[in-house]
């Protein structure tokens, strides 16, 4: 190997040198910039160089030279900052405290919910909040005259009187019953809006889940059989229903269910008003008029419809006496719930 070859191949070895650490450095600079380098006896031998490629070779060398010194300087400056860093950290200090979140309560009842009903083969049906009036209103069997489309109790878009934010998610429904053929067993969850004064009791936006069974030879026994699973799961096994005659637009025959008061085992509370029983949903079964609005022929088909607010739910479940707590996302409230289920 010529010199010039051994300065090629030591311009090569300062280009691959890896550096990490104090001890590193120095050996780097020892061997390349030291008092004793190897770059000098390389100089040294300078004199067995033809004259015609002497600068060629000296060229060479300091090339070697600046390349170790510039790495020299880039290493140096790394690990000194690592030094500084290092050196600043206190390690007697208490570490940063985090602090872990928590589900919504509104979020965990709404998620059990929709896992209670997808064990008898519920599916989640979302759609849009900002609704037209045949998919809100029409198609349900609420007409023109109707009492629930009172600017009292609906948000009318001023633009467009055909579009409002939704009084209910049955008309996520409508629009599956549209573009679905039976059989059709859906849930869907979703927030509403219903034009009211803002109270412990009732807000200007809360959530449901509505539920639709629809296919042949479906009765009112399964609906309340349903609801009795529905029921056990959520609130324990000794839990009973009990059915009462109500009206809704869009289900004929229509009813509420109530269940034994969970805080006074249905002995009379302040909660079920000294009744032993809690209401918590309406449901029934579809009015044919609704499936022949959806092009269903209720002659083949019949099915039943619940819903239910889940802030009511959540606020029994949890015993909470303000639905305005829900909306405030005051920590200090929704820390009670890191381990509720």
């Amino acid at each position: 190997m010529d010199i010039f070859e051994k300065t090629t191949a030591l311009l090569n070895e300062v280009n691959d040198a890896t550096i990490t650490s104090v001890e590193s450095l120095e050996t780097f600079r020892i061997r390349f910039l030291g008092t004793k380098n190897v770059l000098k006896d390389i100089f040294g031998e300078i004199k067995n160089v033809p004259n015609e490629r002497k600068k060629e070779f000296g060229q060479l060398v300091n090339s070697v030279k600046q390349a170790a010194e510039e790495k020299f300087a880039i290493h140096q400056a790394q690990l000194q900052s690592n030094t500084d860093v290092a050196e600043n950290i206190d390690l007697s200090l208490p570490g940063d405290i985090t602090t872990t979140g928590s589900r919504h309560p509104i979020q965990l009842v709404k998620n059990r919910i929709i896992e209670i009903f997808s064990k008898i083969g519920f599916n989640v049906e979302e759609d849009r909040e900002i609704e037209d009036d045949w998919h809100n209103f029409t198609a349900l069997n609420m007409p023109e005259d109707h009492p629930a489309r009172d600017m009292q109790d609906t948000f009318f878009i001023n633009v467009n009187p055909d579009i409002v934010l939704r009084t209910h998610t049955s008309s996520v429904q409508v629009r599956v019953m549209e573009n679905q053929k039976p059989p059709i067993r859906i849930l869907s969850p979703g927030r509403v809006y219903r034009n009211e004064t803002i109270s412990a009791r009732s807000h200007c936006f809360f959530h449901q889940v509505e539920g639709l069974y629809i296919d042949e030879n479906v009765s009112f026994a399964d609906l309340l059989q349903t609801l009795d699973f529905f029921v056990k799961e959520l609130f324990g096994q000794d839990i009973k229903i009990k059915v009462r005659p109500s009206y809704f637009p869009f289900t004929e025959p229509s009813a509420e269910v109530d269940v034994t008061c969970f805080i006074c085992g249905g002995g009379g509370c302040n909660v079920c008003k000294h009744s032993g029983w809690v209401e918590i949903l309406g449901c029934g079964m579809v009015d044919p008029k609704v499936l022949e609005n959806c092009n269903i022929d209720p002659k083949k088909y019949a099915g039943f419809a619940f819903g239910m607010g889940v802030e009511r739910i959540t606020m029994l479940k949890y015993q909470i006496k303000d639905i305005r707590l829900m909306s405030e996302n005051d920590t200090r409230f929704l820390e009670q719930f890191k381990s509720a289920r």
